[in-house]
């Protein structure tokens, strides 16, 4: 099939090009490249994928023209694109063009495509509110303006399965780690911190924060079995993650394991909208999905330790 991923050189949207790519699928990637952080972490990512054969559009999906620039025979869309995460620098307008706007620009290049299979949004845990332990049928209560505005967007997509415009679903993902993942995420922060014996700003309180951090493969493997099950997952809301806690300290430690040293730790204010725990409820996608994430947290980061020295020491 002809698969178009969005925020495509992002963490996980080029894990899951890749994985589409091997798997047999002609893959179009689409990315703004956005000053959020790094342009030369994406170029990197951007490289692993032309290194395959995955094409990459430079395009904004803000921009009203996508039917002109982006292709009229995808038969699959996975969309990633989104302005991320909790950050003082990110303005409510950010949050609101990138994750509503964006989608919105997005559904009605998609509704015109005439082969198109299924339209995968890819949702966020932080949509369930400070608490995320619960079933896809628990009313949300997000906390933060990325969390609003994220529900907003997948309330966008899922509208269309239920005008039987096109067949839909939304994934919320849980606390990804590995390979990849952002420079201001906790893991990829923490293995910069300790190589370059810098102090680590942990967050007032969050060290007994709970999380599923799931290992990037495993959330992969999730997201690509939505093929061929269309029919079943179409309209639905569906949780990716571990069941699996750990604190925010057992990270550290996890890494400071890895590392093979201690870590300094400079206390800062807590943010506000920051998750107190989340724990995935994966029942649902057992059931349709047959997912079973395998990976354990201190497998996770190694693998994501290897790929920090391999790029950046």
């Amino acid at each position: 099939m002809k698969i178009l991923v969005t925020g495509a050189v992002g963490f996980i949207g080029s894990h899951t090009a890749e994985r589409l790519q091997s798997l047999g699928h002609e893959v179009v990637g689409v990315d703004n490249f956005s000053p959020y952080y790094s342009e030369a972490l994406k170029r990197l990512n951007e490289k692993a994928l032309l290194d395959k054969g995955i094409s990459v559009i430079k395009k904004d999906l803000r921009d009203t023209d996508l039917e002109n620039v982006l292709p009229n025979d995808i038969e699959y869309i996975y969309h990633f694109a989104a302005q991320p995460g909790i950050s003082k620098t990110s303005t409510f307008e950010d949050y609101f063009s990138n994750n509503i706007i964006a989608t919105k620009n997005l559904i009605d290049y998609a509704n015109q495509l005439a082969n198109l299979k299924m339209f995968v949004n890819v949702g966020t845990s932080s949509i369930y509110g400070l608490e995320a332990t619960f079933p896809e049928s628990v009313a949300p209560k997000p906390a933060s303006h990325y969390g609003v505005t994220k529900l907003a967007a997948e309330q966008l997509v899922l509208q269309k399965s239920r005008e039987k415009q096109m067949k839909t679903c939304s994934l919320r993902l849980y606390s990804v780690i590995g390979p990849r993942e952002r420079p201001e995420k906790m893991y990829t922060k923490l293995i910069a911190c300790a190589f370059n014996n810098q102090a680590f700003p942990l967050y007032d309180g969050s060290a007994t924060h709970l999380r599923s951090f799931t290992y990037v493969g495993d959330i992969v493997d999730g997201i690509v079995s939505i093929i061929n099950k269309e029919d079943a997952v179409d309209g639905e809301i569906i949780n990716l993650g571990t069941e699996v806690e750990h604190t925010t300290q057992d990270g550290i430690e996890a890494v400071e394991t890895v590392i093979g040293k201690s870590i300094n730790i400079n206390h800062v204010e807590a943010r506000a909208g920051d998750q107190l725990r989340t724990k995935a409820n994966i029942d649902k996608a057992k059931k349709l999905l047959n997912y079973n994430p395998q990976t354990t947290l201190l497998e996770g980061v190694k693998k994501q330790v290897e790929w920090y020295e391999e790029n950046f020491l």
